[in-house]
């Protein structure tokens, strides 16, 4: 491995990575994230890296209408620095996120995923997914992309519920998620998913039971549900300091958590990561299971993370720096880091103790599988063969169960 690099230590400005974090690449999945940073809304409740139109206005360059020409270019830069790398292994999984993907136009997305093939290469099989809101897409967008070579599409559902969707500024009506679900499958995509969020101030068990129920009777291929983290710096964070809104109570998010799993469960959706769901095996997001096993991702757009044979990087933030400097040649990596061993050992224990299949024990240093026995008896974990796997109730406290294996 590279010799250690200081947390934060800047990036090369030509992009270049240690020659030693490709060794064995060939061996390790390669999967393509792309930030798209727009937003119709800001909603209350998000701080991912996103704008709206207003907040950006002509600043640099960085609008809708310019951003694929300058998401190629860092593509251009991935085929150049992966090198001969990539062509000994296709990307395998591509996942388009934001922001709102399908606020830029069908055909550019279908230009972003034409140049991942042209420079990187796609696998025959690859997954390639966009996230999507319900009211940002049509049935002819949804068939362009289809067209497109998309093959999977993930719906910002959120809630069945008006007053739900009010707290947390999201905008589309909850009778367009049937209506998006329907066109995706008209359009030709065989895997649908639907984001759900928990727990939002104000949300009852009964709203909850509504939405659940709103969800699978769109017979969706994957469920993904996710408890409402209050994140500092928010305007629902504000709210929530300000005494408008209550904050997310563990009892009721716990319970909320237990009735998505016994709910999709039953109408035969199997947990497969703590937060997610699928019909089938092959409907499990192979680009989320890239991440959580320790493949390797390029990602492209202002403010993504890529994660190369343990060498991560991160963009500049802001939409006009990152078209800045590409326009300029130079790549849009602000800075990067050398995970050392303890910190790789630390994800590979959060992250794979969250799925389906469990951890490997052999996975665990010797004082750490001494700590096992007392998880167990805790009934939060069992041993399945060679593999530490969660039970339910460990699933609700499982960065719990982590912190104590390692005993941090």
């Amino acid at each position: 491995m590279p010799s250690a690099l200081p947390a934060g230590e800047p990036a090369p400005e030509d992009g270049s990575l240690p020659p030693e974090s490709l060794v064995g690449a060939g061996e390790r999945p390669l999967g393509v994230y792309v930030h798209v940073p727009f937003c119709r809304v800001r909603c209350g409740y998000c701080d991912f890296n996103t704008y709206t139109p207003g907040e950006l206005g002509e600043v640099g360059g960085a609008t809708v209408a310019s951003y694929a020409d300058s998401v190629v270019a860092e593509l251009r830069l991935a085929g150049r620095v992966l090198g001969e790398e990539s062509a000994r292994r296709p990307v395998s999984t591509v996942f388009l996120g934001g922001g709102t993907p399908t606020l830029l136009p069908p055909d550019d997305l279908a230009t972003v995923l034409a140049a991942i093939d042209r420079e990187l290469g796609l696998a025959p099989d690859a997954e390639v997914t966009t996230e999507a809101n319900p009211d940002s897409v049509t049935p002819a967008g949804l068939a362009r992309l289809r067209e497109a070579g998309y093959t999977r599409v993930s719906f910002g559902m959120q809630s069945a519920v008006g007053h739900v969707l009010e707290v947390l500024d999201r905008t589309h009506d909850p009778a367009r998620v049937p209506l998006a679900v329907e066109w995706a499958r008209a359009a030709g995509f065989e895997e649908i998913s639907l984001d759900l969020i928990y727990g939002t101030p104000g949300e009852s068990q009964q709203d909850w039971a509504t939405s659940l129920d709103a969800a699978l009777a769109s017979a969706p291929d994957h469920v993904s549900a996710y408890s409402l983290i209050v994140e500092p710096g928010t305007a629902l964070a504000r709210r929530v300091r300000r005494g408008e809104l209550p904050e997310p109570d563990d009892d009721d998010l716990a319970d909320k958590y237990l009735m998505a799993d016994e709910r999709l469960t039953a109408a035969g959706l199997g947990w497969y990561e703590v937060s997610n769901w699928a019909r089938r095996p092959e409907s499990r997001c192979r680009h989320n299971l890239l991440y959580w096993t320790g493949g390797d991702w390029w990602g492209a757009g202002p403010g993504a993370h890529s994660h190369v044979g343990g060498v991560r990087w991160w963009n500049v933030k802001h939409p006009a720096a990152y078209q800045q400097r590409l326009a300029a040649g130079l790549s849009p990596a602000h800075g990067r880091e050398l995970l050392t061993d303890s910190e790789r050992h630390l994800e590979r224990v959060l992250l794979e103790l969250r799925l389906v299949d469990g951890l490997a024990l052999d996975a665990l240093g010797e004082p750490e599988r001494d700590r096992v026995p007392e998880v167990v008896a805790r009934g939060l974990v069992v041993v399945d063969g060679d593999r530490l796997v969660l039970t339910r109730e460990g699933r609700l406290l499982a960065d719990g169960v982590v912190r104590h294996l390692l005993d941090d």
